[in-house]
């Protein structure tokens, strides 16, 4: 009886749960802070395999269709196979305004899509989401031989990584790319302040928020960083 009654309130709450996302509504709707809330709830349920997979039936593709779009996140991502990003937030159609890129790095096509997600689809969050073990970074860490393309495709990398080699030389090679994953983070968002006076402005009057997240694919996990940690001095600039 008992496991009956547990089990019966367990599936009373993912229903809830899938009722409340199904009802979410696009991003027009929602401040920066309601949209990274409803990033970190689809993270949790995905880790904890409680998925609810919203918006991905027939009805989702209609509205959509014939009602435009509107995501509530912008996801500046790599391009990473293990990095689903609507998979690993688990959001469906419409949701998500996803770029995906080698390395994630803030270059103009990036930055581009960027500002047409905040300026014409009035998205209010605009995320840069690292991962664990990123080929990208680690080829520049260890100055492995690339074509041309993925040579000017990498380079916005490059400062982050001599960046992590001066202050932590000493370090072994796995810990240089770790860091240089995370400081490439940063690099990508102090790269679309620097080249987008758009979205630079529409930061500092508050009309969107950056932040930065690094997945981890094994467990599955986000971890949150927040703003970049100079973001007064970047939006003074």
């Amino acid at each position: 009886m008992k496991r009956f009654l547990a089990a019966t309130a367990t599936m009373a709450f993912l229903l809830a749960m899938c009722t409340a996302v199904l009802a979410s509504s696009g991003g027009s709707e929602v401040s920066a802070d309601e949209a990274l809330s409803r990033l970190k709830e689809g993270n949790t349920r995905f880790v904890s395999q409680a998925n609810v997979a919203p918006h991905q039936d027939a009805a989702r593709r209609h509205e959509t269709a014939t009602g435009g779009q509107h995501p509530f996140a912008t996801v500046l991502s790599c391009a990473d196979s293990r990095a689903p990003v609507e998979v690993l937030f688990d959001q469906g159609v419409g949701d998500l305004f996803v770029v995906r890129v080698a390395g994630n790095v803030a270059a103009t096509d990036e930055i581009g899509t960027i500002e047409y997600g905040a300026e014409h689809l009035g998205v209010p969050l605009v995320v840069v989401l690292a991962h664990t073990k990123c080929g990208a970074v680690t080829a520049v860490v260890k100055n492995e031989p690339v074509t041309e393309n993925i040579g000017k495709l990498v380079a916005p990398i490059v400062p982050a990584v001599k960046g992590i080699k001066a202050r932590f030389a000493a370090s072994d090679v796995n810990e240089i790319i770790s860091r240089s994953i995370e400081a490439n983070m940063w690099q990508a968002i102090s790269d679309i302040y620097a080249k987008s006076p758009m979205l630079k402005k529409m930061a500092a009057d508050g009309k969107i928020k950056v932040v930065g997240a690094l997945y981890d694919i094994d467990s599955g996990e986000v971890r949150w960083f927040g703003e970049h940690p100079s973001e007064g001095s970047l939006l003074d600039n």
